[in-house]
């Protein structure tokens, strides 16, 4: 199997990344945009959400969005979109011989957007965000009552769909002002996998996005310092379980410590074989849900735990996962866990070479920010990576003071958890002299 990468820039400035595996039989073409709710306002929140619902509604060329769909879905493809907190992406799959009409509808859409019917679509937005709240509107999510604690009053803490209140205030005087701001060429990233040239990509996307306004690349204000630990936060919801996330500050993917930290998730959550979940839910049968993971932006990150359990057994799960995580702060990883996460790491960057939306995800949504690495220097970072380092990015950040846990059920079981978080310092022990929080550029 092989991959071939090519970036280049075109004369407006937009950025081809090209990724010829003619190994596959499918294409996939994306289009990446550095805005999200991070790029937002209090006021405006939702308003890079709501601009990604208008763009399916049709363009100069495609005013007709049956048409527009027929289009895309006659050479075996459906449009797709989706907006996180720091960037966005449209795509769809195809059939190599279908490249030269993916591009020509998602540049239309993206360079020429009709942007009507807006009411219609704030309408199917203020209904999509009831899956978020309870019956008396409160935020019922863990991971936004998360960043909302870590993070606010810093746009990182906004959701990504705004709220009630923020979505009616949106007009499309904003809406438009927002996508004039985004939506240039230096602030999107076009990349296609499959059985593709990149002589065809080039001129293709050059034709497609020839309608694009020329500009720069959207810029962020920092993060905050992350709030010092142990801290709780608890939403009463009448349900029969409780939904718990316990969440420590990281490092970005470029950092020093990344290849270490994501060898160390691996240990603890790569399977049913490796430690949180065997401990948590094989052993003991105390959640019936349980992950491990690390969530990334350019200059900060995350590392979770999330589970869900009955409430009589809500503390007994944080107690357990906290035990765990002080085990690998206290004592080397077996030399035989640390081989199996290098060997999975590397198996699953060779299966991401069967994967269109693994490569274009990588090498196109990472160069948003910066230069991805290829896939054989992950490998050998991964590969140098060594039991010490494991223990010892484990004590930088798994630390007591910087542990928080977002708990979302039933008052029964709550004080129990306040209680077991209290003792945090017990499971995980102390930091380590001169240990440095991790903050904003770190």
């Amino acid at each position: 199997m092989t991959l071939r990468r090519h970036q280049d820039v075109l004369p407006n400035g937009l950025r081809v990344v090209t990724l010829e595996t003619p190994h596959l039989h499918s294409a996939l073409v994306t289009v990446w945009v550095r805005t999200g709710s991070r790029h937002e306002t209090a006021r405006t929140n939702g308003v890079s959400h709501f601009l990604e619902h208008l763009f399916f509604r049709g363009s100069a060329r495609f005013p007709d969005t049956r048409e527009m769909n027929a289009a895309v879905e006659e050479v075996g493809g459906n449009l797709n979109g989706v907006t996180t907190r720091d960037h966005g992406c449209y795509y769809t799959p195809c059939h190599a011989g279908g490249l030269r009409t993916a591009l020509e509808v998602l540049g239309d859409m993206l360079s020429r957007p009709a942007l009507t019917q807006v009411e219609v679509e704030r309408s199917i937005i203020l209904e999509e965000m009831l899956d978020e709240v309870d019956g008396r509107g409160r935020d019922v999510d863990p991971d936004n009552l998360a960043k909302m604690k870590l993070f606010a009053p810093h746009p990182l803490s906004y959701k990504i769909a705004g709220t009630p209140a923020s979505v009616k205030r949106i007009r499309r005087g904003d809406i438009l002002a927002h996508y004039r701001q985004h939506y240039v060429t230096g602030n999107l990233v076009v990349a296609v996998a499959g059985p593709v040239t990149r002589k065809e990509v080039l001129a293709r996307t050059g034709r497609a996005f020839r309608h694009l306004p020329v500009g720069a690349s959207s810029t962020e204000s920092p993060p905050p310092p992350p709030p010092r630990g142990p801290w709780m936060h608890h939403v009463v919801h009448d349900e029969s379980q409780f939904e718990l996330k316990l969440t420590f500050p990281a490092v970005p993917e470029h950092h020093p410590d990344a290849p270490a930290l994501q060898l160390l998730r691996r240990v603890l959550d790569d399977g049913l074989s490796s430690r949180l979940p065997f401990a948590v839910v094989e052993s003991r049968g105390l959640a019936y849900d349980l992950q491990c993971g690390l969530e990334t932006f350019h200059d900060t990150g995350l590392f979770e735990v999330e589970a869900a359990c009955a409430p009589h057994h809500a503390a007994q799960v944080v107690e357990e996962v906290l035990k765990v995580l002080g085990e690998v702060r206290r004592e080397l990883v077996t030399e035989e866990e640390l081989r199996r996460a290098v060997q999975r790491q590397k198996v699953l960057l060779d299966f991401a070479l069967d994967s269109p939306g693994e490569l274009c995800g990588w090498f196109g949504g990472t160069a948003l920010f910066r230069e991805p690495e290829p896939f054989p220097a992950r490998v050998r970072a991964a590969r140098a990576v060594t039991r010490e380092q494991l223990r010892d990015v484990a004590r930088r950040l798994l630390r007591p003071d910087a542990v928080g846990l977002v708990a979302v059920g039933p008052r029964e079981g709550a004080r129990g958890l306040r209680s077991a978080l209290d003792r945090a310092g017990r499971w995980l022990g102390p930091a380590p002299r001169g240990a440095v929080r991790p903050s904003a550029g770190t």
